[in-house]
């Protein structure tokens, strides 16, 4: 998931020892062959850069393991003896950079300066640029350049499913979620498609989940796509230019030449959607039709919003986020369950915002002994679990009625108490009346908070017939020739 997404994550795993090794004796935790080293084979391969560490190389391996994984913002493998792990380091000492200010390789200063000749020229020469940004500014920290390049240029923007809630999407530049047959608006996949210029930044991930199982069609003739570290523009590739720099040398140049017409910033192209319409009566039972405009309503400006891999993703994708809320989802690894443990990761980087958490009750049950972890850190979450009774997104795209994809009926909301969470506010609602009281409990509680909220499996109905034929067939981007 690290790999995919991409995290700079160090996985620090502890061998057997040298003893034990060298003596080729057999242990727990390994496959009984005394080949030590297969974990490490099968773990770097998801990996960008992996050293087994000594006391001899520990400060060497650390610094080129460290600097790579920061560089390209993918995970780290590191292994020792445990019989290693407690003696003193041989070596002279490195004076490095704090680990938060390694940033991307320099870019060679001709190849930028062609990159930003290039992207000049294509922008000025456009009657309705459009700009794709992706979720690796935010791994590189360069949301607030980008921002401000948004500022400079006029420029409007799109995001994908992998990249929603990068910026607020209340921005005045923002036009909704580019998914293909599944953009919100609809309108947006034909503004998308027919823009003279697409602006790739960071590479977008043209998987299944991110193109609305590849329905949308981007011409790569009209698409400049700026990766980490390097560019390609149709035939035109530049290898030696790094993300951040282009963005810096783009707003210096915005900024610098003189104000003028710009026909793309006269009026944008496309409205968002707004808030999803308010319905249903009060004792009606809960459902997605009352749920997730009564969540769209209760999130606050400075919340972070968690979506675990499942109906509720897509649901999420296609809500527009109230101002100032972000989003963090696993749409290309998409592993259920992912969702309780990342919440708490988030609750933990950053205690000044609140994490709100969906998840389906499927997902959760995988994951949902780190709700005991999340009490004995003390974090302060909004658990929001959808039960509806099964794996419902197993449901949705396969027939109905496997009995594989029911799981056992726990009771949830009793959950925090008995993994020893204390001061937790816990609740279940079947009603739209209890979830609107819920909701309105949990904005006064000023703990953490925990759920349930009953969704029907009839709801986890097969997609439609077209749609499965289509994933089925896997449809392939059209041809350029």
């Amino acid at each position: 998931g690290s790999m995919a997404e991409p995290l700079p994550v160090f996985h620090l795993v502890g061998l057997p020892s040298m003893r034990i090794m060298r003596q080729g004796l057999i242990c727990h935790h390994s496959l009984g062959d005394r080949t030590y080293d297969r974990f490490e084979a099968i773990s770097s391969s998801a990996c960008c850069v992996s050293a087994r560490l000594t006391p001899e190389n520990a400060v060497i391996e650390l610094e080129r393991v460290i600097d790579k994984s920061l560089e390209e913002s993918k995970p780290a493998y590191l292994s020792f003896a445990m019989d290693l792990a407690l003696m003193p380091i041989t070596g002279e000492p490195v004076q490095g950079s704090p680990i938060g200010a390694i940033k991307q390789h320099d870019s060679v200063a001709i190849e930028l300066d062609a990159v930003l000749d290039l992207l000049e020229a294509r922008i000025k020469a456009a009657a309705n640029p459009v700009v794709l940004p992706t979720v690796t500014l935010r791994r590189f920290g360069l949301i607030p350049a980008f921002r401000d390049f948004l500022e400079a240029s006029g420029l409007a923007y799109a995001t994908t499913p992998m990249d929603k809630g990068i910026l607020s999407e209340d921005h005045r530049a923002f036009m909704g979620m580019n998914n293909g047959g599944r953009s919100t608006p609809a309108a947006l996949q034909q503004v998308i498609e027919d823009a003279d210029l697409l602006i790739d930044f960071g590479g977008l991930v043209m998987d299944d989940l991110n193109t609305g199982l590849w329905s949308g069609h981007l011409d790569p003739r009209r698409t400049v796509s700026l990766h980490a570290d390097w560019v390609q523009a149709d035939d035109q590739v530049f290898t030696s230019v790094s993300l951040s720099d282009v963005l810096a040398g783009l707003i210096t140049r915005f900024n610098a030449a003189p104000k003028q017409d710009r026909p793309w910033g006269k009026e944008r192209a496309i409205q968002p959607v707004d808030l999803l319409p308010m319905g249903g009566e009060h004792e009606e039972p809960t459902s997605s039709a009352g749920f997730y405009p009564r969540l769209q309503r209760f999130l606050q400006p400075t919340d972070l919003l968690v979506s675990d891999t499942g109906t509720c993703l897509l649901k999420l994708n296609a809500m527009r986020l109230p101002a100032g809320v972000s989003m963090e989802s696993q749409t290309l690894w998409a592993s259920i369950g992912w969702g309780t443990p990342a919440a708490l990761g988030c609750a933990l980087a950053d205690d000044d915002r609140r994490v709100v958490l969906v998840t389906g009750d499927g997902g959760h049950q995988l994951t949902a002994q780190e709700i005991g972890v999340m009490g004995f850190t003390g974090v302060s979450p909004v658990v929001i679990v959808l039960n509806n009774g099964l794996y419902g997104v197993e449901a949705l795209i396969s027939e109905v009625g496997h009995a594989y994809n029911n799981i056992p009926n726990w009771r949830y909301a009793e959950l925090p108490k008995a993994l020893g969470c204390e001061g937790w506010w816990c609740g279940k609602a079947a009603t739209l009346a209890e979830l609107e009281a819920a909701f309105a409990a949990i904005n006064q509680h000023s703990g953490a908070a925990y759920l349930e909220v009953m969704i029907p499996a009839v709801e986890s109905q097969p997609l439609a017939e077209d749609v499965i034929e289509m994933m089925h067939q896997t449809q392939t981007p059209k041809s350029i020739h």
